[in-house]
């Protein structure tokens, strides 16, 4: 044994010159040197450091994890190390209670995912106190997460006061469905979405009239007995659609113009759709799969757009948690000088002189021509 003067050790090191190096998860690195006396050589910042005073332990993933040491370490002393960095963003989630009960599954889920802050709050609430904060709910920086009407409207107007992912409204459906679907099959999908909220649109879109009539007909016959009824019934009743086209292209055509969030198609070949249609959430290809897999199981994320917005975007994805930044610097004076005198050009054919002035004024600091405009004015050049 080395030395049980250590705390909660990752990574040992020998040096070669009889010095061993050791990293702690706390973010320590230590020196063991000859004699078997401890010095510490540095810390590094790591995520979540713990303290006197805190209550949990390193994240599995904080910490310290390892180092090594760099060549010619006896005469540098320099060590490279790997650790998480302190932990700068927050992730805030709300979910409403059902029927007055704390969804315990969803909180477990949020959990599990790595929340950091659960609020049992929903709607325009929710909304309203993540985006710009109570006495005791924090302000966040994007807001992102489907809801019904009251919460797209929330979320649009407070963008600018907060980021947001996408317009996501009150969840649609659309099924194309051909002579070959089970009117069974269709009726109940179609059920699956309207349950969401009496505003959540229900579309058949089918090239057999008889099929459509089916629908209907089951329709009629599931609704009384479901519990989501009274979301259902008035779904269907206010925003229901069955449209017979003559075929499936012209089905596919109609269907991109609904632009609609889950489209499922049903067809004999189901899996034309991905060449023949543009528009939509997400696709729900053959009897094999419907829009409930997408809500629940299957694992692709479901936040999609709704009320045509498929138009113009596809939904949430990883890509709107990250903020692409640049930054510019120029280095050599002569491409300086050039950029300057091809920004003078371009301003002012756009008209923008105080543009064009900025630009001047660099290809005077690194070149050789003082501009008109500044004439009497020391420029003092760089070349």
């Amino acid at each position: 044994m080395l030395t049980t003067e250590v705390d909660d050790p990752t990574a040992v090191t020998a040096a070669g010159d009889g010095r061993v190096v050791i990293a702690e998860r706390t973010g320590r690195i230590q020196v063991l040197r000859r004699d078997g006396t401890l010095v510490e050589a540095g810390r590094v910042p790591v995520a979540s450091a713990p303290c006197a005073d805190c209550a949990e332990p390193l994240p599995e993933e904080g910490g310290l994890h390892g180092l090594a040491l760099a060549p010619g370490f006896t005469e540098s002393g320099r060590i490279y190390a790997y650790y998480s960095v302190p932990q700068t963003v927050a992730i805030s989630g709300s979910t409403p209670p059902i029927r007055g009960d704390i969804p315990a599954a969803t909180v477990a889920a949020m959990s599990l995912a790595g929340t950091d802050e659960i609020y049992l709050l929903g709607g325009v609430q929710a909304v309203s106190a993540l985006a710009i904060g109570t006495e005791t709910i924090g302000n966040v920086d994007l807001i992102a997460g489907p809801g019904n009407a009251y919460v797209a409207e929330a979320k649009r107007q407070l963008f600018g006061e907060v980021g947001i992912d996408l317009f996501a409204g009150p969840t649609e459906i659309l099924v194309i469905a051909d002579d070959t679907a089970d009117p069974f099959v269709v009726a109940v999908d179609l059920l699956s979405q309207a349950e969401h909220g009496p505003d959540s649109p229900a579309v058949l879109i089918t090239t057999s009239a008889e099929l459509g009539r089916q629908v209907i007909a089951h329709i009629d016959e599931l609704l009384p007995g479901m519990p989501t009824r009274d979301f259902a019934e008035p779904a269907w009743r206010d925003h229901g659609e069955v449209v017979v086209v003559n075929t499936v292209e012209e089905a596919f055509a109609v269907a991109d113009g609904y632009a609609s969030e889950h489209v499922e198609v049903l067809t004999e070949n189901p899996r034309q759709a991905l060449d023949a249609m543009h528009n939509y959430g997400a696709l729900f290809l053959g009897e094999g799969t419907c829009a409930s897999y997408g809500d629940k199981v299957i694992g692709t994320n479901h936040v999609l757009p709704t009320r045509g917005a498929a138009r113009y975007t596809g939904g949430l994805w990883v890509g709107k948690y990250l903020k692409t930044v640049t930054y510019q610097e120029v280095t050599d004076p002569a491409s300086s000088a050039r950029l300057g005198e091809i920004c003078g050009r371009a301003s002012r054919v756009e008209l923008f002189e105080g543009h064009a002035r900025s630009g001047d004024i660099r290809a005077a600091i690194h070149g050789d021509a003082t501009p008109s405009w500044a004439a009497g004015h020391s420029v003092r050049s760089r070349s």
